[in-house]
């Protein structure tokens, strides 16, 4: 049998939904920051209930499991992630233009803390790596892709001509994420600023080496 439903029951309704996303957003934005300074294992739906002054049983309709919050947290960091560094990248056109503005805003993200830990996805890669299961899983799916991403900016790169034809794409890919990532563990593990300035000259270096015309490639620093 259908069901009527007038309009307060659906402005009822969509306010409910409304309600439930924000809290989601709410949530997650917190989760984001626990998981990047004490890890994923450091969630659960009973603290950030009571950190958030929310109900348990809201927090739990909304994920259903630690494991459902950790999987949620990922892709919501994921969100943050393609924000701060590869949307403003994608405004670059194809070259080593691009593949530069791509470093630099990643460096500017770990550097500027968009997450409290510095990179998110560094911290809690290295907590699940050695472990199975869907978080792993979805850590695996996410470093794919941002291993993808620089690969396919080289490619780029190197099919306008700015790169030479015989740069090995995936070594070149590998090195630079190689010194964002040191440059990350230096800065979070020492408090040492100065490391991004080092990752720099670095990616620099690299860049000019395989650019067919080093002097078109900018100075990261």
């Amino acid at each position: 049998m259908a069901t009527r439903t007038d309009g307060g029951g659906t402005a009822k309704l969509d306010g409910r939904v409304e309600r439930g996303n924000q809290t989601r957003r709410l949530v997650l934005r917190r989760t984001v920051d626990i998981a990047s300074v004490e890890g994923l294992d450091a969630l659960s739906l009973g603290r950030i209930a009571t950190e958030l002054k929310l109900s348990k049983s809201g927090v739990f309709a909304l994920f259903g499991s630690k494991e459902e919050l950790q999987l949620a947290t990922i892709r919501a960091a994921g969100r943050i992630y393609l924000d701060a560094v590869v949307e403003p990248a994608r405004k670059s056109p194809p070259g080593i233009g691009r593949v530069s503005q791509l470093c630099a805003r990643w460096l500017d993200y770990s550097e500027q803390r968009v997450f409290p830990g510095g990179c998110f996805f560094y911290g809690v890669i290295a907590e699940f790596d050695a472990r199975e299961g869907p978080v792993h899983d979805a850590l695996v799916r996410a470093d794919r892709d941002w291993t993808d991403r620089v690969e396919s900016c080289l490619a780029e790169a190197r099919d306008t001509g700015e790169l030479r034809p015989d740069v090995d794409v995936p070594q070149l890919a590998f090195e630079l994420i190689a010194l964002m990532e040191t440059a990350n563990a230096h800065s979070v593990l020492h408090d040492e600023p100065d490391a991004y300035r080092r990752a720099g000259v670095g990616i620099t270096a690299r860049l000019r080496a395989a650019a067919t015309d080093a002097a078109s490639v900018p100075q990261l620093s």
